[in-house]
């Protein structure tokens, strides 16, 4: 029986990481869907991603019978504000990647989620108190370290990297005081976003002034996709985060700036010289600095509270 148990268990744990792969993988190739409606400017594209989000979530959480849990957040005044905070962020967060696909940044956007795990270990010492151990200082240090290469590379700060890395924070800071589930979060957030973003592509329309206007059927069929594209992966990682433990969606967490960073330097053939490979290098030893500390810390945890149950 306890073979059983323990078979059946590790077959939901391989199946989880499928699942967290999957969406860690459809997340480092998002660039390419972002590419093929280069036609549509940035504004149209993120306000048509709002828009059709909504479209799918709310027909997925119909389906399930889950729309009474949206309701249900709408009614508490703490989350109403923490919902249009993280609306406002992830509307940033997603227009500045966008943004960067089509403008040819991909390298610096894959930046910006190679260090996102090192300004969340920040934000949590700043905001949450929680407290560093010397590694994890130094790798914060290291970090710091390649984004002055890169700053030095580009003659400014790497905006890009760091407007992503710091909203992706924020949003997930937030989302960790709301505590729903990512499905219902995102429906959350597109209710209040989908009124600004029609009111947006009616007036972009009205007054001539709209780029999806004119566009070509196969062009219009790809962005109404992108609700699919955008919960998809979502719904992929709930899957896999109720059967993975942590420490493994941590280092699945990387497929995703590898494989964006991949299309940036292989497929669209962005600038990648020895500045940057030397900017990369102190971020890539920064993250493995701060997962062995990390790893480190939690297993002096676990040891601890052995001791104590004894």
């Amino acid at each position: 029986m306890k073979e059983e148990v323990s078979l059946s268990l590790e077959q939901d744990r391989k199946v989880g990481i499928l699942y967290a792969a999957a969406s860690y993988t459809a997340w480092g190739l998002l660039p390419i869907y972002w590419k093929l409606l280069k036609a549509v400017s940035p504004g149209e594209i993120l306000a048509n991603r709002i828009i059709w989000s909504f479209v799918f979530v709310s027909v997925l959480l119909i389906w399930n019978g889950s729309y009474k849990r949206v309701k249900e957040n709408l009614t508490n005044k703490r989350n109403i504000i923490l919902l249009l905070s993280a609306s406002l962020i992830i509307s940033l967060n997603w227009f500045t990647y966008i943004w960067a696909v089509n403008s040819n940044f991909v390298v610096q956007a894959s930046m910006g989620y190679y260090i996102n795990p090192l300004v969340v270990a920040l934000l949590s010492a700043t905001v949450l108190k929680e407290k560093f151990n010397k590694g994890q200082t130094g790798a914060i240090g290291l970090a710091l370290i390649g984004v002055a290469v890169m700053t030095f590379q580009y003659g400014r700060m790497p905006w890009v990297a760091l407007i992503l890395a710091i909203t992706f924070a924020l949003y997930g800071l937030i989302k960790k005081l709301l505590a729903v589930d990512s499905i219902i979060g995102l429906a959350l957030e597109t209710v209040v976003l989908t009124p600004f973003a029609l009111a947006f592509v009616i007036y972009k329309m009205v007054n001539g002034t709209g780029t999806i206007i004119g566009l070509s059927s196969a062009t219009m069929i790809i962005l109404a996709f992108a609700g699919v594209v955008t919960a998809t992966p979502l719904l992929w990682f709930a899957r896999g985060a109720q059967k993975v433990e942590f420490a493994t969606i941590g280092f699945l967490q990387y497929i995703a700036p590898t494989l964006s960073l991949m299309l940036g330097v292989f497929l669209f053939k962005e600038e990648f010289n020895k500045l940057h490979l030397l900017s990369f290098s102190f971020i890539w030893l920064a993250l493995i600095v701060y997962t062995l500390s990390t790893f480190k810390l939690d297993f002096i945890k676990f040891r601890k509270s052995i001791t104590h149950t004894k």
